[in-house]
């Protein structure tokens, strides 16, 4: 798309909309410092340069929704309903892309289940990802793209093709000489929360941050 004039307004695009199989309970709703995890990921991406962030919910979507407290209410935030949620990542993705197809020129996709992805890192990206003029950009882990990642208008078409349990990595893989990778800095914690075991070790993780 070349010789095309794209806008510097990013939007966010937050997933949780899965069922939590392997936790058992909705993990959306986990309690983790006096708030819940869907409203720790919510809270630093509001923070964040993000000039709209898009919530997709799916599984117990309601509840999740009512469970939102204050933090629902900002008006930088929109939440889908995505009644497809059944059949894997990509509807939500779809569901996401579909919201800020005719708002934005960038969506960045961010995990609700990555607790420490705080507004710091969702900058960085931001500034480095709009300087590389790339279509686009994610945090570098290594030599391989890591969450977040965040799209230009010219995927987003073929962004709401994927189905299944597919994410947007096939996308990086299959364009990857079109990535901006940006290095995140040595206080990047990009776990995930997936069953108890994850939700224990994150728990025993606060408490020693909190301690220093």
């Amino acid at each position: 798309m070349q010789g095309v004039s794209f806008s510097r307004k990013v939007a966010g695009i937050l997933l949780a909309a899965g069922a939590s199989t392997r936790m058992g309970s909705p993990k959306q709703l986990l309690p983790v410092a006096g708030v819940t995890l869907v409203e720790r990921s919510l809270t630093s991406a509001l923070k964040s340069r993000l000039d709209r962030l898009v919530l997709v919910l799916g599984h117990r979507a309601p509840e999740i929704e009512a469970a939102l407290g204050g933090v629902g209410r900002n008006p930088k935030l929109t939440v889908v309903h995505n009644r497809r949620y059944r059949e894997g990542i990509s509807s939500s993705l779809v569901a996401g892309f579909e919201e800020i197809d005719h708002s934005h020129d960038h969506g960045m996709i961010l995990l609700a289940d990555m607790p420490f992805i705080d507004h710091d890192v969702i900058n960085l990206l931001i500034e480095g990802y709009l300087e590389a003029q790339l279509p686009m950009g994610a945090i570098k882990i290594g030599e391989r793209p890591a969450h977040p990642v965040v799209f230009r208008r010219d995927l987003f078409a073929e962004l709401k093709t994927l189905t299944g349990d597919v994410g947007a990595r096939s996308l990086l893989k299959k364009y990857n000489d079109r990535v901006c990778l940006i290095a995140p800095g040595a206080g990047y914690d990009g776990r995930d929360i997936d069953n108890r075991e994850d939700y224990r070790n994150f728990q025993t993780d606060m408490k020693e941050r909190n301690k220093a």
